[in-house]
C-alpha cells in the first residue's frame, strides 16, 4: 500500500521508511530537510519531499492516495527554537497532517509521540496509565499533540506510540556521546547513576510502528515502546564499555552545579540562536528515572522487542566505528 512517512529523512524516519520499502510498499517521505542518506531512499524506490508539517498544500500533496500515515515529524533538540516554534511543529503540525489524512481517505493514522510526557517516573516501572508529567517544551507539546487527536476520534482510527530512548546503527547524535567518551576509557558521571534509562532499539520501534498499521490494532489507544529491560546509568556504560571490548573508570562528580550550569547557558545562548553546551534537558539525562512497562504492546499486538539491549549495543557501536564515530 502506499504509506506517507512525516520526517521520514530523519534517523527513525529513515529506517521505518527502508523497512516499509523492503516489505514492498510505495512510501513516500516527508520532511523538511535533507537527512543523512535520502539516496539510499530513493534508490530503494521510495519518494521524498522537502516541506514542513505545518504547510497545509506539501502535507496534502504528500499524502494524496495514502492507505496509512506514520506520523514521526516533529521538533526536536533544537534548542535554539521558541516555545512557539515547538507548539507550531509539534501541536498544530499534528492537527494538519491529521486533517490532510482525513481528508484523503486516510485508513490509519499512527503518531509517534514520547515516553517523555510521563517526566520523572517517580514508581518505577511506569505504564501508560502513569502520570503525565512532561519536564519540558518539546515533552508538552508533544502530548499536547495527543491531545489535540482526540477531535478527530469520528473521522479517522489512529494509534499513539511513545518510544523510549531510541538508539542503533544510522544517527551519528543520540548515543555518540556516550560511546565517544566510553571509547575514550573515562565516563564523567554526575550524581550516583542509579537513576533508571530505558532504550529502545531503532529495529525494535520500528517493529512497533508497523504491527500497529492494521484496521483495529490499537485503535485509539497509547503504547509505550521499549527495550525489554531498563538499568541503571551505571551498568549503561558497562555494558556500552562491554559493547565496545574497552575498559572504563566511571568517573563521579555532584550533580548541582551542573544543573545550575544548564540553566546559566541555556538563559545565555538561547536569545543569539546559540546551542549551548549544556542545557537542562541534558542535565536531566543523569537524574530523572526513565523505566518502562512494555506488557500493553505486547499484549494488544505481539510486540518482542526481538533485539536485546548488548546486541543493539554492539550493533551500534560496530556502525559508529565504521563511520569514524568513534575510533576502531
Amino acid at each position: 500500500m502506499r504509506i506517507l512517512v512525516t520526517g521520514g529523512t530523519g534517523f527513525s524516519g529513515h529506517a521505518l521508511v527502508m523497512r516499509l520499502l523492503q516489505d514492498g510498499h510505495e512510501v513516500v517521505a516527508l520532511d523538511n530537510k535533507p537527512g543523512l542518506d535520502d539516496d539510499t531512499i530513493r534508490n530503494a524506490g521510495g519518494k521524498i519531499i522537502y516541506g514542513s508539517v505545518t504547510d497545509r498544500a506539501c502535507v496534502e500533496e504528500a499524502v494524496e492516495g495514502c492507505e496509512v500515515v506514520q506520523h514521526l515529524a516533529a521538533a526536536f533538540r533544537d534548542v535554539g527554537a521558541s516555545d512557539e516554534k515547538y507548539r507550531e511543529v509539534n501541536v498544530r503540525g499534528t492537527e494538519i497532517v491529521a486533517e490532510a489524512s482525513v481528508k484523503a481517505g486516510v485508513r490509519k493514522l499512527v503518531y509517534c509521540s514520547t515516553c517523555g510526557v510521563h517526566g520523572n517516573v517517580e514508581n518505577p516501572p511506569a505504564g501508560e496509565d502513569a502520570p503525565i508529567a512532561p519536564a519540558d517544551y518539546y515533552q508538552q507539546t508533544k502530548y499536547e499533540g495527543e491531545v489535540a487527536l482526540e477531535a478527530f476520534r469520528d473521522r479517522i482510527e489512529y494509534t499513539i506510540i511513545r518510544p523510549a530512548a531510541i538508539f542503533g546503527p544510522g544517527d551519528p547524535e543520540r548515543f555518540s556521546m556516550i560511546f565517544k567518551r566510553v571509547a575514550a576509557g573515562t565516563f564523567p558521571m554526575f550524581g550516583n547513576g542509579k537513576t533508571t534509562y530505558h532504550p529502545v532499539y531503532i529495529d525494535n520501534l520500528v517493529e512497533a510502528l508497523i504491527a500497529v498499521m492494521p484496521s483495529g490494532v490499537g485503535a485509539y489507544e497509547a503504547y509505550l515502546i521499549a527495550d525489554k529491560e531498563y538499568v541503571t546509568l551505571n551498568d549503561l556504560i558497562t555494558r556500552v564499555a562491554k559493547a565496545l571490548d574497552r575498559d572504563v573508570t566511571i568517573r563521579r562528580m555532584p550533580i548541582g552545579p551542573l544543573i545550575v550550569a544548564g540553566h546559566v547557558c541555556e538563559t545565555i545562548c538561547k536569545p543569539f540562536g546559540i546551542a549551548p553546551p549544556i542545557f537542562p534537558r541534558r542535565v536531566d539525562w543523569y537524574r530523572q528515572n526513565r523505566a518502562f512497562r512494555i506488557d500493553k504492546a505486547q499484549r494488544d499486538f505481539g510486540y518482542t522487542a526481538s533485539v536485546s539491549l548488548d546486541e543493539g549495543l554492539r550493533r551500534t557501536g560496530e556502525w559508529y566505528r565504521a563511520n569514524s564515530i568513534i575510533p576502531s
